[in-house]
């Protein structure tokens, strides 16, 4: 059993010595079946939050009205959640009403994919009343019971099923897809942050192009911020091997891809957060400059290290070339930049200002720049004697 679980199993024993059951559910049994990293346990348990606070000196009410206690140990801390069953759900996301039950079945019955709806007890026993081992074996992402249902409950579900199917490399039930091309205007009630959040996930998966092309197929792209009626243009994103790609540079192949004009405003509408913007912004600058910013020691300088790497893989992508090659390239470049950072240089505004008999000005910031691509370019040394007689050889000062 994984150390995570090991750790948690004392918070099992002291629920069922409690009279109560508990099990450990959802996403972190899903990865340990499949061999998968576990980043944290979520524990179920037949107990209400009332009694388990009781079972607990020391514990905060994080969700209690949906059932959810955080209990504080000095080891750590852990949500442990009261076996619920849920009823409608008029804003397509939380159930209007929540009934704590006694049933691991019901319980795991609430859940999205079967996948996901697997529990297993202290001793690593697995309870699997919705087949989700057999799913498992045989990678399919299948909703527990009627898909309808499943996202009629929670719109963002249809997203879910799409991440899965880049995360795991898993394929989409056919009833399932089924689903997703009929229940797709539900998005417009979902929250655009949380969409990004998963369309995010998708894009970061390993099997990202299958669920790109599930996203284009089902119609949920045009449900999507920005995305609607440019199925064509997206559809040459799957045509290029996204797979060494970070999510930054994704959106920018994305974006230049579907022929986006004004970039800000469609990020904006995906609310993401501004310095990604900015990020995926100056990408796209980098790749669409002419003559490309890779023969440009001052473009390297400027980008620094990260987006000159962001932007060499993007335009060797988008080129047909070698994207490890592009980026060892670039790295190289980058690292074999006489200077650094501004800084680096032997003079500084202060001296330009006591060589000069102009005023303060954006003439200091232009000077910088002159004397900083010179020396990027090995024009002359970076000594301030030799940049001052350069600057007077080319009648500046």
């Amino acid at each position: 059993m994984d150390r995570l679980f090991i750790e948690a199993v004392p918070i099992l024993e002291r629920i069922e010595e409690a009279g109560f059951e508990a099990y450990f559910v959802g996403g972190s049994v899903r990865d340990y079946i499949l061999g998968r990293p576990i980043n944290d346990v979520d524990i179920a348990t037949s107990a209400t939050p009332l009694e388990v606070k009781g079972i607990f000196p020391k514990t905060a009410d994080v969700g209690i009205e949906h059932g959810t206690v955080l209990v504080i140990l000095e080891s750590g801390t852990y949500e442990i959640t009261t076996f619920r069953t849920e009823s409608g759900y008029t804003d397509y996301r939380r159930p209007d009403s929540v009934k704590f039950v006694r049933s691991l079945t019901e319980d795991l019955q609430r859940r999205d994919f079967t996948i996901n709806a697997i529990a297993m007890d202290k001793s690593g026993v697995i309870f699997d009343p919705y087949k989700g081992q057999l799913d498992l074996f045989q990678k399919k992402i299948t909703t527990v019971g009627n898909p309808h249902d499943r996202f009629a409950e929670d719109g963002l579900r249809m997203m879910r099923a799409l991440r899965f199917v880049s995360q795991l490399n898993f394929q989409l039930d056919e009833e399932t897809f089924q689903s997703l091309k009929e229940n797709g205007p539900i998005l417009r009630e979902i929250a655009v942050e949380r969409i990004l959040v998963e369309f995010e996930k998708l894009l970061a998966g390993d099997n990202r192009i299958k669920a790109l092309s599930l996203l284009l197929d089902s119609g949920l792209y045009q449900f999507l911020p920005q995305f609607a009626g440019q199925k064509e243009k997206l559809e040459k994103v799957l045509l290029l091997p996204l797979h060494q790609l970070t999510v930054p540079e994704l959106w920018a192949v994305v974006l230049i891809q579907a022929d986006m004009e004004d970039i800000e405003e469609v990020l904006r509408a995906w609310k993401l957060p501004l310095k990604s913007i900015r990020n995926v912004q100056r990408i796209i600058q980098l790749v669409e400059k002419e003559p490309g910013f890779e023969d440009s020691t001052f473009d390297v300088f400027q980008a620094g290290h990260i987006e000159a790497v962001q932007a060499a893989k993007v335009k060797a992508i988008l080129e047909g070339r070698n994207v490890l090659e592009a980026e060892k390239s670039m790295s190289i470049k980058y690292e074999n930049l006489l200077l650094k950072s501004m800084s680096d240089l032997d003079v500084t505004g202060e001296d330009l200002l006591s060589w000069h008999i102009k005023k303060p000005g954006p003439w200091v910031r232009k000077y910088l720049e002159l004397i900083l691509a010179a020396v990027l370019n090995s024009e002359i040394t970076n000594e301030k004697a030799e940049i001052k007689e350069w600057l007077i050889t080319c009648n500046l000062i």
